[in-house]
Order: C-alpha cells, then structure tokens, then sequence
C-alpha cells in the first residue's frame, strides 16, 4: 500500500510554500536593507546607478551657454559622499554639492528648493566630461561621457 504524504494544502503549489516563507526571509536580512524602500546607502543605490549610467549627466545648450546637469546623480544622492567632474581633458576634478540627505523625511533623496543642479559654461566648450562618484562604502565609479551621448534638446 502506498504511503500518503500529508496534505497541507501547499503540495501542490510550489510557489505558495516560496511565499509563505517570504516573512521569514525578511526578518533575516540585515536592517540596512530593509529601509523601506528609502535607498541611503551604497549597497542600495549601487545597482540603480549602474544600471543608470548613461544618465548620470545631461548637457543642455540654453541661453547661449552649456548647461551640465547633474539632477540624476542627485536624485539618488543618500549613499553617495561625493560627485566630482571635470571636462574635456582635464586632470582635476571639481566637487559638485550634493546636498544633504533627511533620512526623516519620506523621501530623504527630494531634492531641497535650494540644490542647484547645473552648472554653466561658455558655448560650445564642453566637449566630454568625467564623472567620478564616491559611495558611503569609499568605493568610487567613474565614467567618461562623450558631449553627444548626454547631449539634450
């Protein structure tokens, strides 16, 4: 005579035992990662700005000038310690203001009515730029951008 499992009602439904042990692996991933979807450290926003890259920067010609724009960077700023940029061939690189990240608020990475976003040059002058980030972890990316990858109407 063939045994019977016990029924408990999830047999046969592989992918309700995955879920009914889903609060269970929440409790045993490390608080940092459970910040409610608020994204302040490195280990957070790293595989965002990866995937993002290519939108770090925007260069914009407006008023008679280029524009360089750093609103990406800046949006996901908690878990960075530092933006810094330098154009065309330069060797140094300048720091940008990131602002500060209220972790009280709902949305500590909203930007403040004051966070300046660009910064403006001459025409025609930015031909590339480097963006180097540091994370809150002291690891740092860096990524060279041609002036028409970023370039925006």
């Amino acid at each position: 005579m063939p045994v019977s499992k016990p029924n408990n009602g999830l047999s046969r439904f592989p992918i309700l035992k995955i879920a009914a042990l889903m609060p269970l692996l929440a409790l045993s991933l490390p608080q940092t990662a459970m910040a409610q979807g608020k994204f302040l450290t490195a280990a957070q926003i790293k595989p965002i700005l990866t995937a993002t890259k290519a939108n770090w920067i925007a260069v914009r010609e407006y008023g008679g000038q280029d524009l360089l724009y750093f609103t990406h960077l800046l949006s996901w700023r908690c878990g960075l310690t530092s933006i810094a940029y330098s154009l065309n061939d330069e060797e140094t690189f300048k720091d940008w203001p990131i602002g500060h990240c209220d972790e009280d608020l709902p949305n500590p990475n909203v930007l403040a009515d004051d966070q300046n976003i660009y910064t403006g040059f001459p025409p025609d002058t930015i031909k590339a730029v480097t963006i180097r980030i540091t994370y809150d972890d002291e690891t740092q990316d860096e990524t060279r951008y041609e002036r028409k990858s970023v370039r925006i109407p």
